[in-house]
């Protein structure tokens, strides 16, 4: 045990006093606070960052000219020249846009746009949206049926989600909960990947320079990698823990210096308000700040629940596949021959990743979502998806045992392969040859 303790030191002390490591571990909240700062401004300030896109209106049926409604950076203007002159015109200025109204538009595709730049969606969307209101609003009217009164009776009614416990009831939180849900996604899938290929290449490197045929005259095989697994693994949870406690602050920071700067802006809008210095689109409310929003919702996390589980499932994870990324360094003789042993351990995890975000962060409670989170080479990142939505006590406790037998299990088998594949050279490994490394007796 004291020559794995030893083991442990080196391997921890060595990366921990390196440049790179220091430098990640405070480079990475300083990019949290400077990507809600640039989130804040875009936000912020969009319309000022947009260009004004003039679009020139030529109607041939007559319904539409002078209904087309100016909208955040979009301009209408009524052009009275022809089709071939206005086309010339958008030529040249890449922000002017010609939109032909035919007077037959019951033909497919008969509205059509015009301009030397592909327009975004954004702008056909809102041109599309103004064409098909006047439209009905022509058609209702054609009807007998009294527009201004239809309009008046549009609701805009919106859903605040609560959610009913023990304590009774609370706010779901649910953009906090997808945020938090992907972003424990990312960080289990990446650092999975980073600190097991930096066991993977601490073994090689070992066992290329022929440091391991000294190593193993003093340690067993098996002490050696455990050690080296616990170490790099200490490394980990040490950056991940001063990254949650730097974070953290970096959020507070951000959150009371983005709500002074919305109320010190609600404030003075207030203020010009009642003085009557301000025009229509000042007297408007400021829209929303997504970050602002998102902050707003972190407020209810139960924190020391998710960094509970993220430790948990960061750690067992790490063992389960450090110890596979061992035998996969012990069987080979350089990187480059690790490819074909990579792949069916690291595709469990590339599997789980891309259903993150294209199913269980929208089911979460799903039967697959359940399988997933309960078989060890998967539940690392599926039970990280799911804890911010809410996670059944017996569901939670299945999916720890699991990971704990899974872990027992693949370092068991990892290190009956290490023992022996350590000390191979020049012989390149197969899953044959792997197999006969498993069954030879100590």
């Amino acid at each position: 045990m004291n020559k794995t303790l030893l083991i442990i030191q080196r391997e921890y002390l060595a990366r921990v006093k390196k440049k790179s490591f220091i430098l990640m571990t405070f480079l990475v909240p300083g990019l949290i606070l400077a990507m809600y700062a640039v989130i804040y401004l875009i936000a912020a300030n969009s319309d000022s960052l947009n260009k004004v896109r003039e679009i020139k209106v030529i109607d041939e049926s007559g319904v539409f000219a002078g209904k087309l409604k100016d909208h955040k950076n979009i301009h209408f203007s009524v052009l009275s020249q022809s089709l071939s002159e206005a086309k010339k015109a958008a030529k040249k200025n890449e922000d002017l846009f010609v939109l032909f109204i035919p007077k037959d538009l019951t033909a497919k595709n008969s509205v059509q746009i015009f301009s030397k730049k592909k327009p975004n969606f954004a702008l056909v969307n809102e041109v599309e949206n103004q064409l098909n209101t006047v439209a009905t609003g022509n058609n209702m009217a054609a009807a007998g049926i009294d527009v201004v009164k239809l309009s008046g009776l549009k609701s805009n009614i919106s859903a605040e989600t609560k959610q009913l416990t023990d304590d009774g009831e609370k706010d779901s939180n649910l953009a906090s909960a997808y945020g938090i849900g992907v972003a424990s996604a990312i960080l289990i899938y990446l650092s999975l990947f980073i600190y097991g290929a930096q066991v993977m290449r601490g073994v090689i490197e070992e066992k290329t320079n022929r440091i391991i045929e000294v190593i193993v005259s003093s340690v067993k095989p098996f002490q050696l990698m455990l050690g080296k697994i616990l170490g790099v693994g200490l490394v980990g949870l040490t950056q991940f823990l001063l990254w949650i406690v730097l974070s953290t602050t970096v959020t507070n920071i951000a959150e009371k210096a983005f709500t002074k700067h919305e109320t010190a802006t609600e404030q003075s809008n207030q203020t010009q308000i009642k003085g009557g210095k301000n025009s229509t689109a000042q007297a408007q409310p400021p829209i929303g700040n997504p970050v602002m929003s998102f902050l707003n919702s972190l407020k209810g996390v139960n924190y020391p629940y998710i960094i509970g589980c993220f430790i948990f499932y960061f750690l067992s994870g790490y063992l389960l596949y450090s110890a596979l990324f061992a035998a996969v360094g012990s069987a080979v003789d350089s990187e480059t021959e690790t490819q074909q042993f990579m792949f069916p351990i690291t595709l469990p995890l590339l599997f789980t990743y891309i259903l993150s975000f294209a199913f269980l962060v929208n089911n979460p409670d799903s039967s697959l979502a359940f399988w997933l989170s309960v078989i060890p080479f998967t539940a690392p990142i599926a039970m990280m998806v799911r804890v911010p939505f809410g996670v059944p006590g017996w569901q939670l406790a299945l999916s720890m045992v699991m990971m704990i037998a899974g872990f027992l299990f693949t370092t068991w088998v990892a290190a009956r392969i290490y023992r022996v594949g350590v000390l191979m050279y020049g012989k390149k490994a197969s899953y044959k040859e792997l197999a006969k490394w498993f069954f030879y007796k100590e």
